[in-house]
């Protein structure tokens, strides 16, 4: 028998899901509830139906299985059945489960029959994929229960009816209770300790490699990311996503010879892709210890019972999502783009990614901050596609107050003077693979990182901070302005940036309408360089 049930499961709104609360611990309780729904949980329930963990990866056309999984994780899972009876059973048990342990986390499936030997099975998952899910999607219906009377209280994360309060997820601690709803409970029970403290045990042994031999834990509160009291109370969030991945996952499986070849090849870049993400953030954890050990970070990070100033949210695979305190943001987002970038995969194909980093204080809305992050690198992404080459961009936003409007519109009311645009990003990240882009070359990392390092360490520039602001306001004002300060202050050139315009940069300070200088002063006290041998 040749004839199969293609089913394809895909969870709707993650993002939604995982960053509406204000909460760390709700956003990482939310995170492992997606890792568990759509891998752990398929895994567990295809055990209940017959097939053995160790063995749900083997053929379906010779083990005599009733099902095959290709592939689970990431908040999606494709797997191969006998029977549609079989695929509906799978379904309705999984949808029941997560119902009752991941209220309001939204799962659509599609599912066709599939001949083995006629089909495509490239075909028939785009399909599915294009078509069939697509067509859930929009059709579903959402669902629009009685939400409360006049006497419900609602959750202040999901603004949900409230079902209980915080209270005893987290015992000892100095924390306000607060109403909850059955998602949020979801959420804090896999972070609580009263509940074997799921997410952290999932995050620590898939680091364990990395975190052995160290007392280090990861934190699950905003106000353990290393903040200094009186001096720092910023935090980043860093959004990182690989480029055109869609499509190479796509041109990979086109070009296979059969089925089977195409299963094999669909794992193959998946589990590479997957490994490259925890790869790259595995360095940035070990630069972490690294210059913690040294003692160089401690001098400037107050570090905690032990707790990294760093979390990883969203992790493995080419979509990234951290935390950490908001000096380490810029850095440690350019440490996981360049390690990303060195990782190689199954298509043979140079791996880059955009990250967004978005660095506010520490009682910002941490929701606003992460949709600002994603923007960020949005607009990094834009700039890739502009130069129609491939490499890695970094985008920013360090904001000392609110934020009003779009990164568009923030830009545009901040960053645009009658000179041009004060700002160099996004950026350019050279790595060893990469190639260089011909168009504004000089806009990359190592240049704004030299220029930073310049005005904190050069004898014209050291512990004169007055002289920097004085810069940074004739730079508003344009050229002449500029040249006219580097006169009164006696100075021959700014800081040397490679690949300017004939050393226009340096006495002008502007070059083809654009600033080299305003983005360093800026970020000053938002870089920080990290110790990146010598790793544990």
């Amino acid at each position: 028998m040749s004839k199969y049930v293609l089913t394809i499961l895909d969870t709707t709104g993650i993002q939604s899901y995982i960053f509406n609360s204000n909460r760390l611990r709700e956003n990482i309780g939310a995170s492992y509830l997606v890792e568990w729904s759509t891998k752990y949980l398929v895994e567990e329930k295809l055990a209940e139906l017959g097939v053995p963990k160790d063995r749900q990866n083997e053929p379906i056309e010779s083990s005599g299985l009733i099902a095959e999984l290709i592939y689970a994780a990431g908040g999606n899972a494709t797997i191969l059945f006998r029977s549609i009876d079989d695929a509906k059973e799978f379904t309705k048990k999984l949808s029941r489960q997560i119902l009752l342990e991941a209220p309001g986390l939204n799962i659509v499936a599609a599912r066709s029959e599939f001949d083995w030997e006629e089909d495509s099975l490239y075909e028939k998952v785009k399909y599915l994929q294009k078509e069939e899910l697509e067509k859930q999607k929009r059709a579903r219906i959402p669902s629009v229960p009685l939400l409360g009377l006049g006497v419900t209280a609602f959750c202040k994360s999901t603004q949900l009816p409230a079902v209980k309060t915080s209270a005893g997820y987290f015992e000892g601690e100095e924390t306000e209770h607060y109403l909850i709803s059955r998602e949020t409970e979801a959420k804090l029970k896999a972070t609580s300790p009263q509940y074997k403290q799921l997410a952290n045990r999932d995050l620590r042994e898939k680091f364990e490699d990395v975190l052995k031999d160290t007392d280090y834990e990861f934190p699950y509160r905003l106000d353990r990311l290393g903040r200094s009291s009186g001096k720092s109370s910023y935090y980043a969030v860093v959004h990182a996503d690989g480029n055109s991945m869609g499509n190479r996952f796509k041109e990979f499986g086109k070009s296979s010879q059969d089925n089977r070849d195409y299963i094999n090849r669909m794992r193959k870049l998946s589990k590479s892709v997957n490994e490259a993400g925890k790869n790259a953030v595995k360095k940035v954890i070990q630069v972490l210890i690294n210059s913690l050990e040294n003692g160089e970070l401690k001098e400037k990070i107050s570090i905690k019972n032990d707790f990294l100033p760093f979390r990883p949210l969203v992790y493995g695979g080419d979509d990234i999502t951290f935390v950490c305190d908001g000096r380490l943001g810029l850095e440690l987002a350019a440490i996981f783009l360049q390690e990303f970038q060195k990782q190689e995969v199954a298509d043979g194909k140079l791996l880059t990614a955009c990250a967004g980093v978005c660095i506010v204080k520490s009682h910002y809305p941490f929701a606003r901050a992460y949709q600002l992050s994603e923007a960020l690198c949005s607009n990094a992404k834009k700039f890739v596609r502009e130069q129609n080459q491939e490499f890695s961009a970094i985008d920013w936003h360090i904001a000392a107050s609110g934020l009003l409007g779009s990164i568009g519109e923030i830009r545009q009311r901040e960053y645009q003077v009658k000179q041009g645009d004060l700002t160099m990003r996004p950026l350019f990240i050279e790595g060893e693979n990469t190639q260089d882009i011909s168009d504004n070359k000089w806009c990359n990392w190592s240049n704004f990182t030299k220029v930073i390092q310049t005005f904190n360490n050069h004898e014209i520039w050291k512990g004169r901070h007055n002289k920097i602001i004085a810069l940074r306001e004739k730079l508003r004002e344009g050229k002449e302005a500029t040249k006219e300060f580097r006169k009164a202050y006696k100075i021959d050139n700014l800081p040397h940036i490679e690949g300017g315009d004939g050393g226009v940069l340096q006495e002008e300070g502007w070059t083809e309408g654009r600033c080299g200088y305003f983005d360093a002063i800026e970020a000053m006290e938002f870089y920080f360089p990290l110790n990146k041998v010598g790793e544990k």
